[in-house]
């Protein structure tokens, strides 16, 4: 498994890159990192962290870092991604602290040939699941068909 910059692996760029980085990922699943610190998006100094709904753009940036890791592995370009939406997003806690390290884990369940595709996706604090979801995905089979497409219109 190649180590690649998260920068290279997502659409997204500074500052809504929300995630650290890959630590590990397969054909099914992968893990990837982050930090919450003063710096994080979304960060409230009131509150000493970020709000956890912000987990389902946690598990979204991780799904689009595990698919443009594959991507790379096969000598395919990194595509565009979009989230279509969650189900059954629970979170034990209110915000995500300062001070911590979360790891993203996501697994595929299901993915059609047409680009659809659902996540089992959790966020652990210190191996303690804090967060998990169901999060559905499309990743376009024709992805040049969808960048430009407000230029177009």
């Amino acid at each position: 498994m190649n180590k690649y910059p998260i920068n290279e692996l997502i659409s997204h760029r500074e500052p809504m890159i929300l995630i650290g980085g890959l630590d590990d990922f397969n054909n099914e699943s992968a893990t990837c990192w982050l930090d919450i610190d003063e710096h994080s998006a979304f960060y409230q100094t009131d509150k000493s962290g970020v709000p956890a709904y912000i987990g389902i753009e946690y598990m979204a940036q991780s799904i689009a870092a595990f698919a443009g890791a594959k991507a790379l592995e096969q000598g395919k370009p990194v595509q565009i991604g979009f989230l279509l939406g969650s189900r059954k997003y629970q979170q034990t806690q209110n915000y995500f602290k300062n001070g911590s390290h979360l790891k993203v884990k996501i697994v595929e369940l299901h993915k059609e040939s047409s680009g659809l595709g659902v996540y089992s996706c959790e966020i652990l604090n210190q191996e303690c699941m804090i967060a998990s979801a169901q999060v559905n995905v499309f990743l376009p089979p024709e992805p040049q068909d969808f960048v430009g497409m407000s230029e177009k219109q």
